[in-house]
């Protein structure tokens, strides 16, 4: 029982910690080196330096990778990149709550398409009715149609950022994810090197740099493939829907931003959709494993 109690909490925590970590290190970045590097330069110190961190903790060239795993990861990784860069770009021209609410597109399909029972998609309404209370999901035919393409990008590599991850699995988290930001790296990096300068080399800046890819990347992308061993697809996704009323109540606590009742009703509905699609998963998980038995 104690066996069952922690890999269902487990989870959990993995992804509240992640989004936390999230928050903070996008708000970091968002206000320190967004305005120096742009999109383009904060994603590549964003993945590359949480990229060389993690390689020099795990070093995964230690271990072997077969064809079909490499094709696995070069996905995984390219997903990894490609959604932090798209998401930034999109931050340029459009708000960040509409930003934030088209690329929640991405983990709800993945919830959607990968629901089976009637149960799970009470869980994938609820969240979906609780995002549609706490994010302006209202025409975005009057926002920059370039900053709505990428939000939108980044709905589609954020959804397949969870399934691949989900096929690594059989790895361990942190060669997984040392090696996926690897990938991504080799791909933003070069996107992002123009518009780096001298700057960079300040000491305020590059500790800031180190503390925006660990928060922003290296710790949360961890987490996240600690839970994505250990859930189903669309549990995950629904959970991870969890990040706008994680924000919201950081907004309360640290910057002391009320919420509207409408707000608090919004981030109840979420809490609900995400606890209950969780307990839900764990316990077809443990019935599995009894019938293997």
């Amino acid at each position: 029982m104690p066996t069952h109690k922690f890999t269902t909490v487990l989870p959990a925590l993995a992804i509240l910690s992640s989004i936390t970590f999230l928050g903070l290190g996008t708000s970091l970045a968002k206000h320190t080196l967004f305005p120096l590097f742009g999109a383009q330069g904060t994603t590549a110190i964003r993945v590359g330096f949480s990229a060389i961190l993690l390689l020099v903790i795990w070093r995964p060239w230690r271990y072997g990778l077969s064809g079909p795993d490499a094709i696995r990861l070069v996905c995984y990784g390219s997903a990894m990149g490609l959604v932090t860069l798209s998401f930034y770009l999109a931050l340029r021209t459009i708000p960040f709550g509409i930003a934030v609410a088209i690329e929640f597109a991405g983990p709800l399909t993945v919830a959607l398409f990968s629901s089976r029972r009637p149960l799970d998609f009470v869980w994938v309404l609820l969240a979906m009715t609780g995002l549609g209370l706490l994010l302006p999901l209202g025409d975005t035919a009057h926002f920059d149609r370039a900053g709505v393409m990428y939000a939108s990008a980044a709905a589609v590599f954020w959804a397949i950022y969870i399934v691949a991850g989900r096929q690594m699995k059989h790895f361990h988290a942190g060669y997984s994810v040392s090696s996926g930001l690897a990938v991504a790296a080799l791909i933003v990096v070069p996107v992002g090197i123009p518009h780096l300068g001298s700057t960079l080399l300040s000491p305020w800046i590059f500790a800031t740099a180190l503390c925006v890819a660990v928060m922003s990347s290296a710790v949360p992308f961890t987490l996240e493939m600690i839970a994505l061993k250990r859930l189903p697809p669309q549990v995950f996704a629904i959970m991870i829907s969890m990040e706008p009323a994680v924000s919201a109540m950081l907004g309360l606590v640290l910057l002391n931003e009320q919420l509207s009742i409408t707000q608090w009703l919004a981030i109840g509905l979420v809490v609900v959709a995400s606890a209950g699609s969780s307990v839900q998963g764990q316990h077809e998980n443990s019935m599995h494993a009894t019938q293997e038995k």
